[in-house]
């Protein structure tokens, strides 16, 4: 059994151990790559690190000169300067593998010197940085890359922190809202919206702060010279190495001019509907207009009391149903603002067959609805909508329904609850139907079968839908009628 010395404690420790023994046991255990050179130039140890980071072996190197491997411009001076008793710490640099391949090292080299003070030799001490280095690379070009999207993108780019101040802000935004980056920075996220936009921004935050999910959110905002600015944005939070949401990145995009483009085509359809309507809403109050007339003159004769009171009640009867026809035709017919409110399903679906029963009428058309049998008539079906739009698209599809039957014939409207809180609203009509080719271009701009039709109905209707979270899908065959079903979504 091999016995063992202390190496330090004894005065003659220096004769109880063999340095060459101690040189082989750093040489194994160091974690870091070493050779070194005699003043030849020449390899006269290396460890296995070296190998393992090189991929030379001891074979390959001992004896040799280090200009004879592929070796770094600079070694030379290095070298050089190292026999003069200069040291190099920490010199970051790359050298060679065996392979070819570039290895990212951090290097120091020293020179060894005797008991005399007389260098001997040198000492070079490597450490591979390649994985460090590749990732600083890759998070520089990561930086790069983002700035170049954010000073060249057209969407306006902003980071909040956690407390919502603005903490970054893309050059785009002085293009599109008016202020530079640096007029933006340390605002709150309600120093840049309409103070009117700042309830539903906080419901997004809830829901944002509750799922972690990323959020789309339509607001308007105002530019350095008072213009209302329609926006775009989606907010995603960042979150720190405790995943916590630590700040927020939100992308807007300018949308005004869609918004605007919306806005016409939407009142230029409800014009076209209201034009439709005026003959039937017309004939509708000509009606009781004649019976006003009529008991306006017996009233005038002499009459009994009993009977006095009893034309009273028609008069007044009919006064009521031209102030209801009048009220929906009105409704339809005003500006619509863009603002959700609780509606009721089947107060909308009544109001709509309400404006069109004239022109189902002359049409000699009938409509009916279907409340589901398994819910109570007094649930209404509350939404979160705007009332009047959705309006729009039900007189869109019931009026087509209307007009596919010029014989006459009978409209169900049926309504179905689903689950997750939704409900779809169908509406189905007994004309010739719609060949499969016309149906795929159906809801495409200014595309109609009608001679009087432009082609907006559709194409508006299905963009209110989706703007209150639901579908619309239409089938139809020949000969067989159609079929419009609307799913949306209830309180």
């Amino acid at each position: 059994m091999a016995k063992c010395y202390p190496i330090f404690g004894s005065e003659d420790a220096a004769d109880l151990f063999n340095p060459d023994e101690m040189l082989d046991l750093f040489l194994r255990c160091t974690v870091d790559a070493i050779c070194i050179i005699d003043m030849e130039n020449r390899f006269i140890r290396i460890n296995q690190i070296y190998s393992r980071i090189f991929g030379y072996t001891e074979e390959d190197v001992i004896g040799r000169r280090y200009e004879e491997l592929p070796i770094p411009d600079h070694l030379d001076d290095i070298i050089v300067q190292v026999k003069n008793g200069q040291n190099f710490p920490n010199l970051i640099t790359q050298s060679y593998h065996r392979d070819g391949h570039m290895v990212d090292i951090a290097v120091s080299y020293s020179p060894l010197r005797n008991s005399s003070g007389e260098i001997i030799a040198i000492l070079g001490i490597y450490r591979d940085i390649t994985k460090e280095i590749s990732m600083e690379r890759e998070l520089k070009r990561t930086r790069e890359l983002y700035k170049l999207i954010t000073e060249n993108a057209s969407d306006l780019i902003k980071v909040y922190s956690k407390d919502y101040k603005i903490v970054y802000a893309s050059p785009s935004h002085e293009k599109v809202t008016g202020y530079t980056p640096e007029q933006l920075l340390g605002l709150h996220v309600f120093d840049v919206i309409q103070p009117e936009e700042q309830e539903a921004l906080i419901s997004m935050v809830e829901k944002l702060v509750e799922t972690g999910d990323p959020q789309l959110i339509q607001i308007t905002m105002k530019t350095k010279d008072n213009k209302v600015l329609y926006v775009e944005t989606t907010v995603s939070p960042v979150y720190n190495e405790k995943m916590e949401a630590d700040s927020y990145v939100t992308v807007s995009r300018n949308i005004t001019d869609r918004v605007e483009n919306d806005a016409a085509l939407r009142n230029l359809d409800r014009l076209s509907i209201i034009g439709q309507l005026a003959a039937g809403v017309a004939h509708e109050i000509r009606n009781p207009l004649t019976s006003l007339k009529g008991f306006s003159k017996l009233l005038k004769s002499a009459t009994p009391i009993e009977k006095q009171s009893e034309y009273l009640a028609i008069i007044s009867e009919e006064l009521d149903r031209i102030d209801m026809i009048v009220n929906e035709f009105m409704s339809l017919a005003k500006p619509q603002a863009n603002q959700f409110e609780r509606g009721n399903l089947i107060s909308i679906l009544d109001s709509t067959v309400n404006v069109l029963r004239p022109q189902a009428m002359l049409d000699n058309v009938q409509v009916r609805i279907n409340y589901p049998k398994d819910y109570p008539k007094e649930d209404r079906f509350d939404l979160l909508c705007s009332p009047n739009q959705l309006k729009q698209v039900f007189v869109n599809i019931l009026k087509n329904a209307i007009e596919s039957m010029p014989k006459g014939g009978i409209v169900t409207i049926s309504i179905r609850k689903l689950k997750n809180k939704r409900v779809v609203i169908t509406f189905k009509d007994e004309g010739p139907g719609i060949d499969s080719e016309l149906l795929k271009c159906l809801g495409t701009p200014f595309y109609t079968t009608k001679d009087k039709g432009i082609g907006l109905g559709l194409t508006v209707s299905n963009k209110i839908v989706q703007e209150h979270n639901g579908m619309m899908k239409i089938e139809s065959q020949q000969g067989k009628g159609t079929t419009v079903n609307i799913e949306l979504e209830y309180l």
